[in-house]
């Protein structure tokens, strides 16, 4: 399968484009920014990254989804607000 694929090879299921932004925001707004993210619905991934680009969290959408759940990736992200001035956040979206 290649990116420019409209459909799968192997099902012909209609394939859907991933669309990539990134933001930088202050550790103070990180744990507010990403919750904002997860209840937008379109999105199937975050990602938060340092001031270098190392990755910190990823967080697959379905996890927004099962709120319970979502509870030890708040505690992630705050401990990574506490060691962090300044993140990245890197969200995939399905067009």
């Amino acid at each position: 399968m290649k990116d420019e694929d409209k459909f799968c090879s192997i099902c012909g299921a209609k394939i859907a484009k991933i669309v990539t932004e990134e933001f930088t925001v202050s550790a103070d707004n990180l744990i507010e920014r990403v919750k904002q993210l997860l209840h937008e619905g379109n999105v199937t991934r975050i990602v938060v990254k340092d001031e270098k680009g190392k990755v910190l969290l990823e967080i697959p959408a379905t996890v927004g989804v099962i709120g319970v759940v979502f509870a030890p990736w708040l505690a992630a992200l705050g401990v990574i607000a506490a060691l962090a001035t300044n993140c990245k956040i890197v969200v995939e979206r399905r067009e």
